[in-house]
């Protein structure tokens, strides 16, 4: 059997956007709530009977969690155009190794905008 195990945290972070329509709102700073859900899938270890330990799964997403949180993203190293599509690479890409079985990051905010993204499986 495969399980999918998934956690969310959340940040409160500012940033600016260059973007076509509605762009004078965005080019202003503004901030936001932004929802993350991590999802990983795998097997669970048989002597645990846990395909990952809650504890180190918690603490991996508080490590990027801290470089998001209460930041200018724009000023984040890598989110330079910090879009609901950079922001799930750049969380996917910092938890990639520290968690074998990433199959998701999915953000959101209270407005409804959100977005997923699902990691390539290993070929």
């Amino acid at each position: 059997m495969v399980y999918e195990l998934a956690q969310r945290f959340h940040f409160e972070a500012a940033h600016t956007l260059e973007r076509d329509i509605d762009a004078a709102p965005s080019k202003r700073m503004h901030g936001h709530t932004y929802h993350a859900e991590v999802t990983l899938r795998g097997t669970p270890d048989p002597a645990t009977g846990m395909v990952m330990d809650l504890g180190h799964f918690r603490r991996v997403l508080a490590d990027v969690q801290a470089l998001l949180d209460h930041h200018l993203l724009n000023e984040v190293e890598g989110l330079e155009k910090p879009t609901l599509e950079v922001l799930c690479a750049f969380i996917a890409a910092r938890l990639k190794d520290p968690l074998p079985g990433l199959v998701s990051v999915k953000l959101w905010r209270a407005t409804g905008d959100s977005c997923k993204l699902i990691v390539d499986e290993p070929s």
